[in-house]
């Protein structure tokens, strides 16, 4: 069973405790799929960190670390999977010459929220084997300009996923089809593609 690593998100307890924390949806969606979920945090010794580790998963939040960036860099370097959600993919996109900017209308908790049209020649294609799918959205942010490539947008031009064609699996999405695999199995092909490439 392959090891995910989960980068964790900071979070401040009513007692004013900084905790290390992962979703239980994102835990839940590794798990569902065969794969053993890890929380990991970032720090001086992160490459040994992501030796324990068959894929990693940069999850979604409001803050992040400057040092995400060298660590997402290395892991690009020696090509061990990454899925990137929400913040994860913007940090993806940064990483490699992306700015990130202000949207609105992109913040709802509604289960779907809009369609986005990705690219036939994408990754992100090969698992969805559809051009056109329906996604939630709970980000007030989005990027521009990155090197990576685009594969998917929303219908009214935001940048929705992107990836690397020439590794692995080194794919970013804005959406967050860890809260949905349980009212829609198409978003579960994710996470079980993501799972079966740390395989092998």
């Amino acid at each position: 069973m392959p090891v995910i690593g989960i980068v964790t998100r900071k979070y401040v307890s009513e007692e004013k405790h900084i905790i290390d924390i992962i979703y239980s949806d994102m835990q839940n969606a590794v798990i569902k799929n065969g794969g053993i979920p890890i929380g990991i945090t970032l720090n001086s010794n992160y490459k040994k960190i992501i030796e324990l580790c068959d894929g990693i998963i940069f999850q979604g939040g409001d803050d992040f670390e400057e040092f995400d960036f060298e660590v997402i860099k290395y892991l690009y370097e020696i090509d061990k999977p990454v899925l990137g959600i929400c913040l994860g993919m913007q940090l993806i996109a940064l990483s490699f010459g992306g700015t990130m900017i202000d949207i609105k209308n992109h913040k709802t908790k509604l289960k779907y929220s809009h369609k986005i049209k990705i690219k036939k020649e994408s990754t992100l294609y090969n698992i969805f084997k559809n051009e056109v799918i329906n996604v939630n959205s709970r980000h007030k942010s989005t990027v521009k300009g990155t090197s990576i490539n685009i594969s998917a947008i929303s219908e009214d031009g935001v940048i929705e996923a992107i990836e690397a064609k020439d590794k692995k699996f080194f794919i970013g999405m804005q959406w967050h089809p860890e809260s949905m695999i349980d009212y829609d199995d198409k978003q579960n092909k994710v996470f079980e593609y993501f799972i079966q490439i740390c395989t092998t």
